[in-house]
């Protein structure tokens, strides 16, 4: 199989592809994205992502034997799912259950948790500060909301749809990173289990390293300027 080109910054909707990619043992090379530095705005990544947003990849074989592009991350997952037969369950029904869940992410999880994590983390340090409770609460809330959704499903199950799926790797990302949305696991025992034995898969973790030290930097305000406010 020829090499997946990974177009990739370490977020968390970014490890949702390189964790898809070490699962399924696809070879890939990843090329960095400086979502800080304003690379998702270069010409040559707009002609494959034309919403500037990472991950995005390119299949040398894609149907029919052609090259293809993809943007969007639940996109991608669907896409290499189909292709390998593998994480999408094995009846119909498996695939409709997934897809519900991974659409509750792409809709619900990340948008709401990325809202939490801005409000609470980067809008209080921009300038000029923007500290504001009502959008900080708003999100936390239903961020909360969410996760106690999640731990009721996954009370007797070890994950999300039963067996191990691309509704994991969606919302595993997002999930880990509960503490800087300023949530509690105290009350989700089942979270708690499932955020654990993800961790614990060699494929989640190295999908999660990949080139995670430029994130743990953080971004500086002209950085910030740059990622926030630029359309």
């Amino acid at each position: 199989m020829s090499e997946i080109e990974l177009y990739y910054w370490p977020t968390p909707n970014g490890k949702k592809i390189s964790i898809l990619l070490e699962e399924l043992s696809l070879p890939y090379q990843a090329h960095l994205i400086d979502i800080g530095a304003g690379d998702q705005f270069a010409p040559d990544f707009l002609a494959i992502a034309p919403n500037n947003r990472i991950p995005a990849i390119i299949d040398p074989d894609g149907p029919d034997g052609e090259p293809i592009s993809i943007f969007e991350s639940g996109a991608i997952l669907q896409y290499f799912a189909r292709k390998t037969g593998q994480l999408y369950g094995s009846t119909e029904r498996d695939r409709i259950e997934i897809d519900q869940w991974l659409m509750w992410q792409m809709g619900g999880v990340g948008p709401m948790a990325g809202q939490a994590h801005h409000f609470l983390k980067y809008a209080p340090v921009m300038d000029p500060p923007h500290v504001l409770p009502y959008a900080q609460d708003r999100y936390r809330n239903e961020v909360g909301r969410l996760y106690g959704v999640l731990n009721k499903r996954l009370n007797g199950r070890d994950y999300v749809c039963g067996q191990f799926s691309i509704a994991d790797i969606a919302i595993y990302p997002w999930a880990a990173g509960w503490e800087g949305q300023q949530q509690t696991l105290d009350d989700k025992p089942h979270l708690a289990a499932w955020l654990d034995r993800l961790a614990a898969r060699p494929a989640v973790k190295r999908g999660m390293e990949l080139a995670n030290e430029l994130r743990q930097k953080g971004y500086t305000k002209e950085q910030m300027e740059r990622l926030f406010k630029q359309q």
